[in-house]
């Protein structure tokens, strides 16, 4: 059995199509469905009033920096370009052909874990599509833009330059308002103060509002929600479930629930929720934008030239495997250049509720 033939690029593609099938999708890939571009020209990203976003400056050809974390080689350049690679060493090619001579049990579980690894690599390129989309959608402070800081690198865009969006689609409940104080907050009023404010500025129709459970947690207690249900059941009850939450609200404000809960863990493994407690996006029906990926310099320069492997997986993900031969190792990468379009910015609003 020729290792080398086993945990090529098309192999780990394959073996993450698999994989794929079986995901919960993330939220955003819905919302900001996937487009391929040549290179990525930011006059294309579109924030408020369908204006090209604004880019920190930086220099684009700074050199890439090396750090180990468990077991694990990470590069990172300026946005929008990611990389991000794991190695085969000496030491584990001479363990694996050892494990292949004896016929060791454990073989097939020693390059299950090497698939694990490619797909874990794949995985963090969603990640860090997931969490651009989530930050436009989910400003903290209502300001709208896209922030990650890594390696000493500061990658920032704004999408909302003149504050224009903020001034308008950005709500903040105070005081006896806010969602934490149950005996005196009206959800149904906040809700349809949103929907009258985007109709009137854009003429889209909210259909959706989302939020993570933590928030939707505090809807359960309002002394409003449940006089409302009261209203509309005949029932008086303690306590709300979920269902009967989801019921009158939806019934009353004419809007759907997300609730979305998925985590990830940042660049020093800390882990984050994609959506933050205590604020709600309210979202017109369809895409809001696009997820837009350019041209790797792997799939520009590498993909057919014979000096590595170049597979394209997820519309713009480039995975790549190079064999170096002082020391011999195999290197794996994945490697994408990812940045969302918000070209329904104007017809999505935001709340923080408390």
């Amino acid at each position: 059995m020729d290792f080398l033939k086993l945990v090529t690029p098309k192999a780990i593609a394959a073996v993450w199509a698999e994989n794929a099938s079986n995901r919960i999708p993330y939220a955003g890939e819905a919302l900001f469905p996937a487009r391929k571009q040549a290179g990525l020209d930011l006059s294309w990203i579109k924030g408020s009033k369908g204006l090209p976003i604004s880019l920190m400056p930086s220099t684009f050809d700074a050199k890439a920096t090396f750090r180990d974390r468990i077991g694990v080689e990470k590069l990172q350049t300026e946005m929008p370009f990611f990389r991000e690679g794991f190695k085969i060493k000496e030491k584990d090619r001479q363990e694996i052909m050892r494990a292949q001579a004896a016929n060791d049990p454990y073989l097939n579980a020693a390059l299950s874990r090497i698939y694990d690894d490619a797909n874990e690599l794949i995985e963090g390129a969603e990640v860090v599509a997931e969490r651009m989309r989530m930050q436009l959608l989910f400003p903290i402070d209502g300001n709208a833009g896209i922030v990650i800081k890594a390696n000493g690198v500061d990658y920032t865009y704004n999408y909302d330059p003149n504050e224009l969006w903020k001034t308008s689609n950005y709500f903040t409940l105070t005081s006896s308002a806010k969602w934490d104080a149950p005996s005196t907050a009206d959800p149904f009023a906040n809700i349809q103060t949103v929907k009258n404010a985007i109709r009137t500025k854009t003429g889209a129709e909210i259909v959706y509002v989302m939020m993570n459970s933590t928030t939707f947690g505090l809807l359960p207690k309002m002394t409003n929600v449940k006089n409302r249900y009261l209203s509309t059941s005949g029932i008086a009850l303690g306590y709300l479930t979920d269902s009967d939450v989801r019921r009158v609200i939806e019934a009353t404000s004419e809007i759907q629930f997300i609730i979305y809960d998925k985590m990830y863990r940042d660049e020093d493994k800390v882990a984050h929720k994609f959506v933050p407690d205590n604020y709600v996006a309210f979202l017109p029906a369809g895409a809001l934008g696009n997820t837009n990926y350019g041209t790797t310099p792997e799939e520009a320069d590498l993909l057919g030239s014979g000096a590595a492997e170049v597979e394209i997986v997820q519309t713009g993900v480039a995975v790549t495997r190079e064999v170096t031969v002082n020391p011999v190792n195999v290197n794996t990468f994945a490697s994408e250049i990812v940045l969302p379009s918000f070209e329904r910015m104007d017809d999505v609003a935001v709340m923080k509720v408390a």
